[in-house]
């Protein structure tokens, strides 16, 4: 395919030279008259591992080449990847004056060359800003439709500083945003034969996966060295408990407890935050993140009560008590928590946890109930229909097959969803029904 990318920084660089080296025609543009010259001279622009020999490499085979000139680029291109900077503003908010800017050059030099043109922004940007932003100024300089006149995508990039060349070749996926088909084919079409999984989604789904990533791979640097400082404090190998930590692929390092759903909870990981960060405060060792993990979870579980403060209804169910699944233990349970806030508010609330019976509970469980939630017994409904008949807003806390098939569709009662019921995709259509965090 014929390609232009615009920036040569780091990311447009790399992405210039591997995509002319699978054997793309690529012409790279740049305002910067430097690196336009040092690209034409055979010589990347950046440092990085291995670019300096591919970029010599595909520039004397006549695979890459660079100007300044954008209406020349746009002529001699049926795709353009947008790799310009998005630096932080003074206030943290995102900069998108260079997005802006080569967005309206690719518009004005597309409506004098005329023709189909995919447009690929492969700049971090916050969801909501192709479609809010770029697609309209997009439309306004080349006077025409996005996804009909012209082709628009977001293709974001995980390259790594320091391996961007091997992470180009080996990607751990390749994510593309697509406005259409047609747009999404012309970006999976560029990296084909390369492995890893294509993963094609809507376009603000595409530009919110690479702070997904990145946030995550921040949060677990800091995570690593808080609970560091603490092991040395205490005198522990940090290093021989991480060890352990990651070879465990069941629960650490895999997909478990990393799907949105309602707040944590239990007889376990409150109590064990608690003390940790406890005994970090006792060693005068910082721990912003840990110690902020549990007001975090508080913050979730505040977001379900206000759910049911926007509808101005009274009469509230609430299928499920216990903190996990297929269980009777009441300890520290979150929805316990959401029950108790409730009640207080004076909601006039119906339980149903087919596990939970009152004059069952024994030992630290019945103690934890009759201290957080005394009136458990007048609350609790025996069937999920009794609820049902009772509730305006019927809040969603378990999977248990008898509440999944009950659940009616409609409007009427407002179905809080806590846990991604396994419908959820096709109700989000339905007036009723409101997701805790999708």
């Amino acid at each position: 395919m014929r390609v232009s990318v615009f920036g040569l920084g780091y990311v447009g660089c790399v992405s210039a030279a591997c995509l002319a080296s699978l054997g793309h025609e690529v012409v790279g543009v740049d305002v910067n008259p430097v690196k336009v010259d040092l690209v034409n001279d055979g010589r990347a622009p950046v440092v990085e591992e291995g670019i300096g020999e591919l970029v010599a490499e595909v520039v004397r085979s006549g695979a890459l080449r660079a100007t300044a000139d954008v209406r020349e680029a746009i002529r001699d291109s049926e795709v353009s990847l947008v790799c310009v900077g998005t630096p932080s503003e003074p206030n943290g908010s995102l900069c998108t004056t260079y997005l802006e800017r080569v967005t309206e050059e690719i518009g004005a030099a597309l409506a004098e060359r005329g023709g189909r043109h995919t447009v690929v922004f492969r700049s971090t940007m916050l969801p909501g800003t192709c479609l809010n932003l770029l697609v309209p100024i997009l439309e306004k300089y080349v006077g025409g439709t996005a996804g009909v006149d012209v082709g628009v995508a977001v293709n974001p990039e995980f390259l790594r500083e320091g391996t961007s060349v091997r992470d180009f070749f080996d990607p751990p996926k390749t994510v593309v945003g697509e406005l259409d088909p047609a747009s999404g084919d012309v970006v999976a079409a560029l990296y084909e034969g390369l492995p890893g999984e294509v993963f094609r989604v809507p376009v603000p789904t595409a530009e919110a996966i690479k702070y997904a990533d990145n946030a995550f791979h921040g949060l677990k640097i800091g995570f690593a060295n808080e609970l560091g400082a603490v092991c040395q404090a205490l005198g522990v190998d940090s290093h021989q408990v991480m060890d352990v930590f990651l070879a465990d692929r069941k629960l650490n390092i895999s997909p478990a407890y990393l799907r949105p759903g309602f707040a944590f909870g239990g007889s376990c990981l409150p109590k064990d935050l608690r003390s940790l960060v406890h005994a970090a405060q006792r060693a005068d060792v910082s721990v912003p993140i840990l110690s902020h993990v549990l007001p975090s979870n508080a913050d979730h579980l505040q977001r379900a009560v206000e759910l049911v403060e926007r509808t101005g209804k009274r009469r509230v169910g609430l299928f499920g008590l216990s903190f996990k699944p297929g269980t009777d233990d009441l300890r520290e349970s979150p929805l316990v928590e959401l029950a108790e806030r409730l009640f207080g508010k004076g909601y006039e609330l119906r339980i149903h946890d087919a596990n939970v019976n009152v004059s069952r509970l024994l030992g630290a469980n019945r103690e934890y109930i009759e201290t957080r939630l005394p009136h458990l017994a007048q609350l609790l409904a025996d069937s999920v229909d009794e609820v049902l008949e009772h509730a305006e807003v019927c809040l969603v806390g378990t999977r248990d097959p008898a509440v999944l098939a009950a659940l009616p569709h409609g409007d009427a009662p407002v179905i809080i969803d806590l846990i991604h019921l396994p419908d959820a995709e096709a109700r989000r259509a339905e007036p009723g029904y409101v997701g805790l965090a999708w």
